[in-house]
């Protein structure tokens, strides 16, 4: 009657791929998901969507809220408005708006300077001068040298100090890898941010005016799912046994014999060259995002795979600087704890498990989960000595590559279509512990390939 415009949500829950009945709704939480609830809100000052698909691995969300809570707001190298604007500069090289927006608010949040939102060109040259850095790790990490290390430490009075540019090199790592996992999610905007919501024609004559505030959308729902959950064929079922099979038979293989190093050697580059032949169809539609591209240059500049038109990149022998023996320590050092932090966030990723698969219960899928981390690697040129490669063949099929390499190069081309086509007979938290895997493997690939270069320079 008064014409206001009453937003509505344009989407059902947290997420476009999860039925909003199969996520963990705000209210029937237990006692330790309420505490990271309360945590996330303090945090952050809301309960974002992220959170809201994150909590199905409680333990992980722990560490994810509390490495953010870090990086973002303790103790730091670098100033608050700083960490969000690199924020806001690697959510923007995956064009993903809704990190970009919300960055964008906390940035002006803690006194940001509004007029560097107008574009990067107005942003300090010393943030300008990241560019390149943020483009390279985002999508072809392994060019990454030395001498674009020394480019910013040594540029006079816009110079980086090694402090500085860990933490900075963290937070684009960081946030390349969250955009990833948004898209892999197909994580919805909040009803309050750009994109999240439309409006209702002022009119209150078809339907009740607390509807709104009651969460019924009218018309929309009938497309919702009936059940809410994904169908189970009798193929799908077949497709889980089989893979346990294979994982039987591997485990077998693995007790009689052991492939020499050169068999080891080529089944790696034999893994590598095909992973270039995996790609996801381009003209599938992707989510819809607003122009982000403002925020950083070059925006022809994309993943290209690394040993493609005769390039050579030299493989990166895990043996030779691992995070482990060499990261870890170098990142401790100059930002003391987030080595830590890091450390368990990655800990907790690589070895999390419920021993289910499926309907299955009392499974060893530690198998599967090296399978998936090793072949990320294997994407960035990065090699494991001990690992036999030709398993990855044989425990992941061509759809399940697709939307892995999809998810960890290009997540921005990551459709429902994808999601819903590797593993249809699995749990969606089983689908969301894929992409938390594919996250912390393709930070920490990021993080190699920046950190080796800053130990050459500084040796």
């Amino acid at each position: 009657e008064l014409g206001i415009r009453i937003p509505r949500p344009l989407g059902h829950g947290p997420s476009r791929f999860i039925p909003e009945k199969e996520t963990i709704q705000v209210g029937n939480e237990d006692a330790m998901m309420h505490t990271l609830f309360a945590d996330s809100f303090a945090t952050l000052g809301r309960l974002d969507n992220v959170t809201l698909v994150m909590v199905f691995h409680p333990q992980y969300l722990e560490s994810f809220l509390k490495t953010q809570h870090y990086l973002l707001q303790m103790d730091g190298p670098l100033p608050l408005h700083y960490r969000h604007y690199i924020g806001i500069m690697a959510a923007a090289r995956h064009q993903c708006s809704y990190l970009v927006n919300l960055h964008v608010n906390d940035f002006l949040h803690v006194g940001g300077d509004p007029k560097w939102l107008n574009g990067l060109e107005n942003a300090p040259q010393k943030l300008q001068n990241l560019g390149e850095l943020n483009k390279m790790l985002a999508h072809r990490p392994w060019l990454i040298t030395k001498e674009h290390i020394e480019q910013l430490l040594k540029t006079e009075e816009n110079s980086w100090s090694l402090a500085e540019l860990i933490h900075a090199v963290v937070l684009l790592t960081q946030y390349h890898s969250l955009a990833s996992f948004t898209f892999g999610c197909g994580i919805s905007p909040e009803i309050d941010c750009e994109g999240g919501h439309t409006f209702r024609p002022p009119s209150v004559s078809n339907y009740c005016i607390c509807d709104i505030t009651n969460g019924y959308h009218g018309a929309d729902e009938i497309h919702a799912s009936p059940t809410g959950s994904i169908p189970v064929s009798i193929q799908s079922v077949c497709e889980v046994k089989a893979l346990m099979e294979k994982m039987k038979q591997l485990q077998e293989c693995r007790d009689e014999e052991e492939a020499s190093q050169e068999e080891m050697a080529t089944r790696f580059e034999r893994e590598k060259r095909e992973s270039m032949f995996v790609c996801s169809s381009e003209d599938e539609e992707s989510a819809p995002t607003r122009d982000v591209s403002r925020h950083f240059e070059d925006t022809s500049y994309g993943y290209k795979d690394f040993s493609r038109h005769g390039m050579h990149v030299p493989t990166f022998r895990v043996q030779d600087y691992s995070w482990e023996d060499h990261g870890y320590s170098l990142v401790n050092r100059l930002y003391p704890d987030v080595g830590q932090l890091l450390d368990e966030k990655f800990h907790i990723a690589y070895n999390l498990t419920y021993n289910t698969m499926a309907m299955h219960k009392d499974v060893d899928t530690s198998m599967l989960r090296r399978a998936i981390w090793n072949y990320i690697h294997c994407m960035f040129g990065i090699r494991y000595d001990d690992y036999d490669y030709g398993e990855i063949n044989q425990l992941l099929d061509r759809s399940f590559k697709v939307y892995i390499k999809t998810v960890v190069c290009t997540p921005e081309k990551t459709t429902k279509r994808m999601y819903d086509s590797f593993w249809r007979q699995f749990e969606h938290s089983e689908k969301v512990h894929v992409n938390l895997l594919l996250v912390e493997a393709r930070m920490q690939a990021e993080l190699l390939y920046a950190l080796r270069a800053i130990t050459r320079y500084m040796t």
